[in-house]
């Protein structure tokens, strides 16, 4: 295993956001842009494996404003985006109104990385194979930026423009994720990995449903909101085949180490019968 080159890393700490946004903002108009570092669970696994990693890194680790706990405010489940996996496990909030991704938090790696993984991080790192992202887009979770010039908000499902590429500008952070709790009154609630394992391993096929609302990973570029299929149950199809062939339309998975595209396809159709409305034999 090579040795991680370390002697050309900066590691930024800011004293608070806006120092954070400051931080981000004049090093954007430097043309130097800063790496953000959260909990760091990919950027350290890099570094075990002898990536030679150099730059700058904003460490907002220490950042309690984007730390609190998940609430409801405004009609919404509201997370800041340093909310760890062991937050979303823990919450009363989560449990009552988001189970799937407590469900997901307890599948992402072992108990260390949802100690230090966060939901801001999983978004901004952009992975299709990311363990809550499915959940979020299937949940019309909405990603709030801010920067000097004041906050926006984007729906997840508009976030990727491309593999691990974000809509996020250089001088903006991630300050929460908002889940609005209307579309999850009285529905039904999935999620379902399918990997080496349940846990500590990249899932091969990860699929969450809020209702009729499906969403993928690891089956393309980007997390995959399933629109024909959605649409389809919307007008009350209830022919299983029929289901898997408009997926088919929708996701694009690939060969890789973990697995094949033909795979992941048959998989991801496999999943659909999970919804417990299509119907099988039709």
């Amino acid at each position: 295993m090579g040795q991680p080159a370390t002697d050309r890393i900066e590691i930024v700490k800011p004293q608070s956001l806006r120092h954070a946004i400051d931080w981000l903002t004049s090093a954007a108009e430097d043309g130097s842009p800063l790496t953000l570092l959260a909990g760091g669970t990919d950027i350290y696994v890099l570094l075990n494996a002898g990536v030679p990693l150099q730059g700058r890194f904003l460490d907002l680790w220490g950042l309690t404003e984007l730390r609190p706990a998940p609430v409801v405010s405004g009609g919404s489940l509201v997370f800041g985006a340093l909310t760890t996996y062991t937050d979303c496990i823990r919450s009363a909030l989560v449990q009552k109104h988001l189970p799937i991704l407590v469900q997901a938090s307890r599948e992402v790696g072992g108990v260390q990385i949802q100690n230090r993984g966060t939901l801001g991080g999983n978004i901004g790192n952009g992975s299709p194979a990311g363990d809550s992202l499915p959940v979020l887009a299937a949940a019309d979770a909405q990603v709030v930026l801010a920067s000097v010039n004041g906050e926006r908000t984007v729906p997840l499902t508009e976030f990727y423009s491309s593999y691990r590429k974000t809509v996020r500008r250089p001088y903006e952070l991630i300050v929460r994720v908002e889940v609005p709790l209307a579309p999850l009154q009285k529905q039904k609630q999935i999620f379902r990995k399918v990997g080496t394992r349940a846990a500590q391993a990249i899932s091969k096929v990860v699929m969450a449903a809020v209702g009729p609302q499906i969403a993928f990973g690891s089956v393309g570029p980007t997390v995959v909101r399933a629109r024909k299929v959605e649409a389809y149950l919307r007008e009350g199809g209830r022919s299983l085949a029929a289901a898997q062939r408009l997926l088919k339309q929708e996701i694009h998975p690939i060969d890789d180490v973990r697995s094949t595209g033909v795979y992941r396809l048959k998989v991801a159709q496999n999943l659909l019968a999970e919804l417990g409305t299509l119907d099988a034999h039709k």
